[in-house]
């Protein structure tokens, strides 16, 4: 009898390591020219510290087994709080001198999502999309109607002047873009196999006309399949859309037998480089393998895989 018990003790306990060992997280802050040259040590400091507060905090969500889909809003909602990245308090300016975001969301396992784009009062725009997804029978909600929905959930609401910040000022009347795209986004796959992939964004500085990029487009700023991958995009996001990049790389493992490496380097280098854009994306596939592509001189990038090997990096390797 305790021959039988210390067998399925031990079976147990590697059915538990192999769940626990599913689980890896991956963030993003944004692709561009980022040179070391061009960022002062302090400001680098910065950088690294809240890229490595966000993915720790994702992190131990999944590992006290929290679903993946809280990891992604979590993690975002911290680099949505920081002034170092395009989105939520650090996003640029439009042309009317106005800040307004973007963000999408979706989950892997029953292939449902949410987004918004043109919202310029919710504190923390991904939590915005997650309510859309998960407390409406719509996908993307824009503009006003998108922040009456977010006031009848009781989101946080702030006024537009609490996104203001010299920096992005500074930048709009410079009409200086630095051709550098701070969107943030984050990619998890918790014990159970679920894969949710999320996007956030200010945009494009001086932008006009209510435009609208990639990050709250399913498909080409955000996509999770849990038979696939979850990929989240950061770049010039009119290429990401008539690319419909994110899809693109889980069409690719799905049907092609590429690999997520293969995958997206095919999708950035390939489908988005050879007609001008440029950018760069993450993701994870059902493997628990993480991949981080892009075609610019940096993206601001950070993991943890199954192994529990964390590394953050800004520039070319």
């Amino acid at each position: 009898m305790k021959k039988y018990l210390c067998l399925l003790i031990i079976i147990l306990f590697s059915c538990n390591n192999n769940d626990e060992n599913k689980i890896a997280i991956v963030i993003h802050g944004g692709a561009g020219i980022i040179l070391k040259e061009n960022i002062s040590k302090s400001k680098e400091d910065s950088i690294i510290k809240k890229l490595d507060e966000a993915i720790s905090k994702g992190w131990r969500l999944l590992k006290k087994g929290e679903s993946s889909e809280l990891a992604v809003i979590e993690t975002i909602k911290i680099l949505e709080d920081s002034p170092l990245f395009n989105a939520g308090k650090g996003s640029v300016f439009n042309s009317n001198g106005k800040v307004e975001h973007d963000a999408s969301i979706m989950r892997g396992n029953d292939l449902n999502a949410g987004a918004s784009s043109g919202t310029s009062n919710i504190k923390n725009p991904i939590t915005l999309a997650a309510d859309i997804m998960n407390h409406s029978e719509h996908v993307f909600l824009s503009g006003k109607g998108a922040e009456k929905f977010a006031k009848e959930r009781n989101l946080e609401i702030v006024d537009n002047e609490y996104f203001h910040t010299e920096f992005r000022y500074n930048q709009l009347i410079n009409k200086k873009n630095e051709n550098k795209y701070g969107t943030v986004g984050c990619v998890a796959i918790d014990i159970n196999g679920n894969i949710v992939a999320g996007t956030s964004t200010g945009g494009m500085t001086n932008k006009k006309w209510g435009r609208i990029g990639d990050s709250a487009i399913i498909g080409s700023g955000t996509y999770a399949n849990n038979n696939t991958c979850g990929i989240s995009s950061t770049g010039s996001g009119e290429y990401f859309i008539r690319t419909v990049a994110a899809y693109h790389v889980s069409s690719l493992l799905d049907y092609n037998n590429y690999n997520l490496n293969n995958a997206m380097s095919k999708v950035i280098h390939e489908k988005i480089g050879e007609i001008g854009g440029d950018g760069g994306m993450i993701g994870i596939d059902k493997n628990s393998n993480i991949s981080m592509e892009f075609n610019t001189p940096g993206m601001y990038r950070a993991f943890v895989n199954k192994n529990e090997e964390k590394e953050i990096l800004l520039y070319e390797k």
